[in-house]
């Protein structure tokens, strides 16, 4: 089979990292553990919201919006470990793990695509204007559903390789 070049040389397995489906069912298994799980605490969050106008005009390439969600993943993964770390319930811990392995996996998915290559920023602060704070694990959870249906699916949407299996 032959692949295509996502540039730097290296051959890209490009197909399987645009495929929808990676990331559907990322989501799914966001919600299903939102559905799981009952917990209360106080987690910081991105803001899932999208300005399209804004979003738009974001250059892939200067890796803004790729810094937006890798700050939010980041942001996501550090919640999750915390509340990993109080959860006793083993059913609960597989969730939040697959979960956690999922930011993970869209990292790396990020990095193939070479659209995530400058350093994460300093964490946002409470309050910012990127962030906010939730204060049980349903509404954390539902914050990491929207935003890989958002911002995710958007840079993923975008990134120049995707654009290229769709043509």
């Amino acid at each position: 089979p032959t692949g295509i070049w996502a540039g730097r040389g290296l051959p890209s397995p490009v197909r399987p990292i645009c495929d929808p489906r990676v990331l559907d069912r990322f989501i799914m298994e966001a919600r299903d553990t939102e559905t799981a799980l009952v917990m209360t605490g106080t987690f910081v969050v991105p803001l899932t919201n999208v300005d399209f106008v804004v979003w738009e005009t974001k250059d892939v390439s200067t890796c803004l919006s790729a810094l937006e969600v890798q700050s939010g993943m980041s942001l996501f993964g550090q919640a999750l470990g915390a509340v990993r770390e109080s959860v006793s319930r083993v059913a609960v811990q597989i969730l939040i793990d697959n979960n956690k392995s999922n930011i993970h996996s869209l990292g790396q998915v990020l990095r193939s695509l070479h659209i995530q290559d400058l350093p994460l920023p300093p964490a946002p602060a409470v309050g910012d204007l990127v962030t906010r704070k939730v204060s049980s694990l349903s509404e954390l959870l539902h914050v990491h559903t929207n935003f890989l249906r958002g911002k995710v699916r958007l840079l993923l949407t975008n990134a120049p390789a995707c654009q290229q299996n769709s043509t």
